[in-house]
Parts: C-alpha cells; structure tokens; sequence
C-alpha cells in the first residue's frame, strides 16, 4: 500500500535528488585524441608551379588549406567547363540510388543518436485502471489463519524513472551514437563524392571513346579510297592482286575495329545511365569526341588532407566511437543508480479514486534495488571491455591506413598528371610524323617507287600514334577527376585554388 503524500513534494525531492548525483558522474572512456598519422611536409611528386600558381574565384574551386568536414563541397566538376557534364552531375545527385541509400543511413544513425540521449532525461509515463490483489495475514501483521478478503484498487497514477549516470556509462554511450552519427555523415560525403567523381569518369571516357571512333571512322575512310585506288590499278594491270587482297583486309580489320570502339561506348553509356537512375534504353548520349583537359590542381599540404577527406573523417570518427564504447565497458564494473517514483490516487472504488485524500505515492522500485552492485558474473564484463579496447585498436589501424592510402592516390595522380603532360607533347610529335610518312609513301606507291606493303606500315603508324594520342588525353581527363577526388573533392564556398587551360 502506497503512503499518502503531495505529489508536488515527492517530485520535488526526486528531481533534486536525481540532479545533485547526476552532477557527481564522471566518464570512465580514455581521453581522447586523433592517433598520429605520418604526414609529409610536401607533397613528392607536387610541381613548384602548382604550388606557385594563383587563385582566381571560380564555383568549383577546392581549398588548400583550412578545411573541414561539415563544410559543404563545391561544384568542383564546374572546372572543366562543359555544360553536359554540369547537368550529368545535377541528374546524379538527384536521382542516384545508391546516394539515396547513403542519405538514409544517416537518418538510421541520427534517430540512434536521438534514442542514446533520450537516456540522459527521466522517462515520464502515467496510467489508469484496476488491480485485484489479496494481502496476506502476516503482512498485515494479523494472526495466522486471519482471512483478509480480496480487495479492488483503482489507481490513477503517473510514474517517474531515472538512471544516475554515476560512472558516465550513460554519457559515453550517448558520445559514441554521436560519434556514430558523424562517421555516417562524413560517409554520406564520401558516397557523394564518389558518385561526382564516377559520374565525370564515365563522362570522359563516353567522350575518349568518341574521339577514338573518329580516329577509326577517318581510317575506314583513308582505306576505303586506298582500296579504290589499288583495285583501279589492278584493273589497269599495274599491280598484282596481293595489293588488292591486303587493302581489303586492312579495311576490313578497321571497320571490326571501329565496330569494337562501338561496343565498349555502349557499355560506358550504360553505365552512365545506371549512375544518373534511368535505364540504358532510356538514356543516350550524343557523339562528341573529347576535347583535350589542360588543368594544373594545386594539391596544397599533405596535412589538410586529413581534414578535407570525408574517408578519413570518417575512419576519425569511428576511433572517437570506439573509444566512448570503452567508457561504456568500463562503466558495466561500477554500481548503477536507478531513481522510480509514482505518484496519484488510490482508493478502493472508482467513485473516491478522485479525492484529495486517496492520493497516494511510491519512492523506489517496486521490485528489486535501486543501486546495483555487480558481483561475479562469469568474466562477462572482462570480456566486453577487451572486445572494446580490441575494437578501438582496429579503428586505430585503419584509419591510419587510410591516411597512407589518401596520400599515395595523391601522390599516383600528380605523377600520372606530371608526366602525361610531357607524354602528351611527344605524342603529338609522333602523329605528325607519322601523317608525314603515310603521305610520303602514299605519293612514292603512286610513282611505283615503293610497295604497297610500305603504304599499309605507314597508315598502321598512323592509326597508332592517333589512337595514342587519344588516349593519353583521355588517361589526362581520368587523372584530373581522380586528383580531384583524392584531394577530398571541393568547396564552392572558399576559394583558395586555381586552374589552367
């Protein structure tokens, strides 16, 4: 039976109670710091003119220095200054599944992190109804064999529940859902960064592919007038029909070629489609060969990596978790505080229930302790805290990985850039000589000074040294985007960068 006392006053007491040992908790988690993590002063492969270079404003510019990870990325793909691939990359982030997915996770670990703080507040709760109970005679202090009859209660009453976070277990766990929290966010970018930066792949190599097929289309065209030619010749009975037979074999083999660069750009516009969520029969993109990418990304310092990048952020923060688990692990050791209270009206009938003398209250559980002491329980909380500590280890290793992982893509990148500039010139070099000698041995086949054997090396060079030259700018469109990306993408906001055409 509940003793009679003003709700006011027992809630009054119980708040303070609750507040004056909330205050004397403290957190058992290891203080925490971010792991060092061996950070070069420089960048190796970074050329003095990169670094040198000024920042002009631009929408997609990325920060050298001062970043930060709740600061919202760029338009970084704007650089490149092609209006398809700005509304592909509007398309994408619209529309993407797998980007949706990455955005409801975060929901998923924002309502955790709301359901780990509701722990820090009393939990509120009120009811209405009757219970049929019999008492004994010996709790009511009566002689043995009294008959106490059964009797009906109607309660009205509201409930009160608090834990005392005396050891921080409370705490750390609500540190380690808002860790949880922001490694999920930090996540969300890294998704979305890699969704930019596939998109803007798939992009370039949707128009390598079309310069390559331009490259063949212009060969079948040469080789198709060289068979006209020849066969004009042979005809004419100034050649054998060997030169006949391998023209048309080398148009042939063209033609199969050009066929193959067909397939390999339907696949990459498929792809393309998938990224943007549209179905390959749905989506299709014009032909337009590429046109040569001639940007110079300053990479500023090894040391703002590890801010800019939103794996890295997020390896940072799964360590910051892992470490508050422990504090929740060490906790388990200590005594747990769980204040109960209720308070209302009670009475025998319905019609009483609601009078000022049928109030009625109860401090403490109603069942059990209020203060628990952990005994012995078979090695169970040894085992959690070294699963912790074990786990946080993990987390350390990896995100120190990560950090060696960020700067080699930075440091593959800037040396693919670096000598693909120079590859480039030679390049160039190569396919105006070849032009040069597939001219010179088509003019001395027409005076019959040299075989047509001749003529078929010479237009193969040709054939070679363009689709190289192709390729190579494509490989140089591919490198940008991956520096871009391994850089930790950009942020429209701040502008301390530049490019070049």
């Amino acid at each position: 039976m509940m003793k009679k006392l003003s709700p006011r006053r027992l809630l009054g007491t119980f708040l303070w109670l609750a507040a004056t040992l909330a205050m004397a908790g403290c957190s058992l988690a290891p203080t925490y710091r971010t792991p060092s993590a061996p950070t070069p002063a420089a960048f190796k492969e970074s050329s003095p003119e990169s670094a040198r270079m000024p920042a002009p404003p631009q929408d997609g510019a990325w920060k050298t220095a001062q970043p930060s990870e709740d600061v919202a990325r760029g338009r970084w793909w704007t650089v490149f200054g092609d209006a398809a691939l700005d509304e592909l990359e509007r398309q994408a982030l619209a529309a993407n599944q797998d980007l949706k997915a990455a955005a409801a996770r975060v929901k998923e670990a924002r309502a955790l992190d709301q359901t780990a703080r509701s722990s820090l507040f009393p939990t509120l709760g009120a009811g209405f109804g009757p219970t049929q109970e019999k008492l004994s005679a010996a709790s009511q202090l009566l002689p043995d064999g009294t008959n106490v009859p059964q009797q009906t209660l109607w309660r009205a009453q509201a409930g009160v529940s608090y834990e005392v976070d005396l050891f921080g277990r409370v705490a750390s766990t609500v540190e380690a859902a808002r860790a949880d929290l922001q490694q999920s966010e930090a996540l969300f970018h890294s998704v979305r960064l890699a969704l930019q930066a596939d998109v803007a792949q798939n992009y370039f190599t949707l128009r390598r592919l079309d310069a390559e097929a331009a490259v063949f289309a212009d060969a079948v065209d040469l080789r198709g007038q060289a068979l006209t030619l020849v066969q004009h010749r042979f005809a004419e009975s100034d050649i054998s029909e060997l030169d006949v037979v391998r023209a048309r074999s080398e148009l042939a083999t063209a033609r199969s070629d050009l066929m193959t660069i067909q397939r390999l750009r339907a696949a990459s516009e498929h792809a393309l489609a998938v990224l943007l969520d549209k179905a390959p029969s749905e989506f299709s993109m014009p032909a337009r060969p590429l046109t040569p990418v001639r940007l110079r990304i300053p990479p500023g310092l090894p040391s703002s990596l590890l801010e800019r990048r939103p794996d890295i952020a997020a390896a940072e923060r799964a360590m910051a978790a892992a470490n508050a688990r422990i504090g929740v692990a060490k906790a388990a050791f200590f005594p747990s505080l769980s204040l109960t209270g209720a308070g209302g009206f009670e009475s025998g009938t319905l019609g009483d229930l609601f009078k000022w003398s049928s109030r009625a209250f109860l401090l403490g559980p109603l069942a059990g302790t209020a203060l628990s002491v952990p005994i012995f329980d078979g090695g169970r909380r040894e085992g959690s805290l070294a699963n912790a500590e074990a786990a946080y280890e993990e987390d350390v290793a990896r995100y120190r990985q990560q950090v060696l992982t960020a700067f080699r893509e930075v440091e593959d990148n800037l040396s693919d850039l670096r000598i693909l500039e120079s590859q480039t010139e030679t390049q160039s070099d190569a396919v105006a000589s070849s032009l040069r000698a597939a001219q010179l041995s088509r003019a001395q086949y027409t005076e019959g000074a040299v075989a047509y054997l001749d003529v078929i090396d010479a237009e193969r060079t040709v054939l070679q040294s363009r689709r190289a030259a192709v390729q190579l700018a494509g490989m140089q469109a591919s490198a940008t985007v991956n520096l871009i990306r391994a850089l930790g993408g950009g942020w429209g906001d701040t502008v301390v960068s530049s490019s070049e055409r």
